[in-house]
């Protein structure tokens, strides 16, 4: 095996895929791509017609039942459910308190996919650009005078600063993203582009019709005024020439959450890495990997050293090495690796300065939305895309300045959830991932005729509404390594914690607006017909949003990676994972955590 590259990267999701697409096609550059967990094929890359190694099963969602046995924890004892391509966190823990010191325990909270292409292969494909504002919101607040809601001590932006790139540069990067990866929607209704057009409109491919269930939605939407589009998604509705894929009927009603076994999501692995293997460029995919830590001399990381499939130590050498590995592994890597050479590596990154950056900041997002039954009518949800229409109204500065809200976010419906019965029962009554199932086995109701009438009441007749927004950035919301060892003996990562006050105003503000969506578009349903909340209150919810934690900026003494995504005290060393954003945006993170990481791939020598 080949152990010299010019660029390792280590991650294959939205992150490390476009350094790996950039480079592999230029002339004379080898690239070696790291991936923890198993390489998944489609239907169309098996021989002799074999399925593909993804399941259309509900089950593989949320798997089987599993108990916690590690030690020390408030929750070891309890059961959880975690995918087929998830750890089992026995075996590599991620260990949560808020910043009250509840705690500490063991979630699935926090990891995306481990498999060739990441997160992207399970994600609903939500792809929406984040608004102008979001690139400077310690700028955009500095000239208010609105006061905050759920801000007495006035210290909810104590910790922002702007990007140090504005949206206007982002632009060709989003285009290429979308061009790249392959994207339905619809720009026109997109408020954001009303500041900064698109210049090359048609660049989505067109939607499907939606969902009858979402028409509800659009009405409501329009009927309190605001602008719609059709949610960018990343799932192709015709052929896409720069991956080579074919269109075809993707029902991915089975695939948020699920790997598509046919290839219409657009996963990293089938829209960059294959294409680009498949034209016979030098790169190379080691699935299986885990990277261990990485070993430097000086300003240059000169190793990585990883277990490969069978767990046999090696170390392969870069000429550059990118971290793209979630950004709590991310942080957890350069961790482990200052511990592993405190005088080194360790002092190159300032692993244990007073007030180091390393680990802070930590960001998921701020979301919640609205849910009711639409009586008298049932749909068929199994056939939807994960979204039909978004607006963008509660980005704008006038509804920021209404409200007195630091920032917004974007407001879509979720067309796709509960769309199946397992999948139904799975969420009924859960509040993260972690209690799956909770609601549904604890409800003694659930049985004998219960069971029909809330089936007949609830399956195919519920339609919600959600809001992603930006969660106020703190230094104390960090990620520290926990002397709790996993099956390779290192530490673990050990998330620390909590909302703001003010991310609280933001959540029920835009929950509000949700629920007026539905009672505006759903006939004859009223206040008491829906419900609606956020995960406020409930710290330990982070979803597979992980941001932040080793933030870019201009100087060295407010980040921990410069305008370029290199690591302060580096020269070779990136992270182009959502690691890097100062704060959340107002949206779904993947879509601008591949384009910033096609930008950072322009800027590696």
């Amino acid at each position: 095996m080949r152990d010299q590259f010019d660029i390792v990267i280590i991650g294959s999701g939205a992150g490390g895929a476009p350094v790996a697409y950039v480079h592999a096609r230029r002339k004379d550059r080898s690239v070696l791509v790291l991936e923890k967990g198993p390489l998944l094929r489609t239907q169309d890359e098996q021989d002799g017609g074999n399925l593909s190694d993804f399941k259309r099963d509900e089950m593989f969602n949320a798997g089987a039942e599993r108990i916690i046995n590690v030690p020390g924890m408030t929750n070891s004892g309890h059961p959880f459910f975690a995918s087929h391509i998830e750890p089992d966190l026995n075996d590599e823990p991620h260990i949560f308190s808020d910043l009250a010191g509840n705690g500490p325990r063991v979630t699935i909270e926090g990891y995306t996919a481990q498999v060739v292409g990441g997160g992207t292969q399970l994600y609903g494909g939500v792809s929406l650009r984040f608004a102008e504002t979001d690139f400077s919101l310690a700028t955009f607040n500095a000239t208010r005078t609105v006061p905050l809601k759920g801000d007495p001590t006035r210290d909810a932006l104590r910790h922002v600063i702007d990007w140090p790139i504005a949206y206007k540069n982002f632009i060709p990067y989003y285009e290429k993203a979308e061009r790249l990866v392959g994207i339905n929607g619809t720009s026109s209704g997109q408020a954001k582009s009303q500041n900064f057009p698109f210049t090359t409109p048609d660049q989505y491919q067109v939607p499907r019709a939606p969902n009858p269930i979402s028409l509800y939605a659009e009405a409501g939407m329009k009927a309190c005024g605001f602008d719609t589009y059709r949610t960018p998604l990343a799932v192709i509705t015709d052929h896409h020439a720069p991956s080579g894929r074919k269109a075809g009927d993707p029902l991915v009603g089975y695939v948020n959450r699920y790997g598509d076994p046919l290839g219409y999501k657009s996963s990293t692995w089938v829209s960059l890495l294959r294409p680009t293997i498949r034209k016979g460029h030098d790169l190379e995919v080691r699935p299986n990997c885990t990277v261990t830590h990485l070993v430097s001399n000086g300003r240059k990381v000169t190793e990585v050293h990883y277990r490969d499939e069978s767990g046999r130590e090696r170390i392969v050498r870069g000429t550059y090495v990118v971290v793209a590995c979630s950004a709590i592994e991310s942080v957890r890597l350069m961790m482990l690796s200052a511990e592993h050479d405190r005088t080194g590596f360790g002092k190159a990154i300032r692993f244990e300065e007073s007030g180091s950056h390393l680990g802070r900041y930590f960001l998921t997002h701020a979301f919640g939305g609205a849910e009711v039954a639409i009586k008298r009518h049932r749909f068929d949800k199994s056939i939807s895309l994960d979204s039909d229409f978004a607006t963008d109204a509660c980005a704008q500065p006038a509804f920021l300045d209404e409200h007195g809200l630091w920032a917004g976010g974007a407001i879509y419906n979720n067309t796709s959830d509960q769309c199946l019965p397992i999948t139904l029962a799975r969420t009924d009554g859960s509040t993260d991932l972690d209690t799956f199932w909770a609601g549904f086995s604890g409800d003694m109701a659930k049985r004998g005729d219960g069971i029909i009438d809330w089936l007949n009441k609830d399956f195919g007749t519920r339609l919600s509404v959600s809001f992603m927004a930006n969660q106020v950035p703190r230094y104390d919301n960090r990620i520290e390594l926990h002397p709790t060892l996993d099956k390779w003996g290192r530490k673990s990562a050990h998330i620390i914690k909590d909302w703001h006050p003010h991310d609280g105003a933001v959540m029920s503000t835009l929950a509000a607006v949700c629920e007026d969506i539905l009672l505006a578009g759903v006939p004859g349903a009223t206040r008491d017909d829906i419900s609606e909340g956020s995960v406020y209150g409930n710290a330990v919810r982070v979803a597979n949003h992980i941001l932040g934690g080793m933030r870019f900026g201009e100087t060295e003494a407010e980040s921990v990676l410069d305008t370029d995504c290199r690591v302060w005290g580096f020269e070779n060393l990136y992270v182009t994972d959502g690691a890097f954003m100062p704060t959340s945006g107002g949206g779904n993170p993947t879509l601008t955590i591949q384009a910033n990481a096609f930008r950072v791939a322009d800027l590696i020598p």
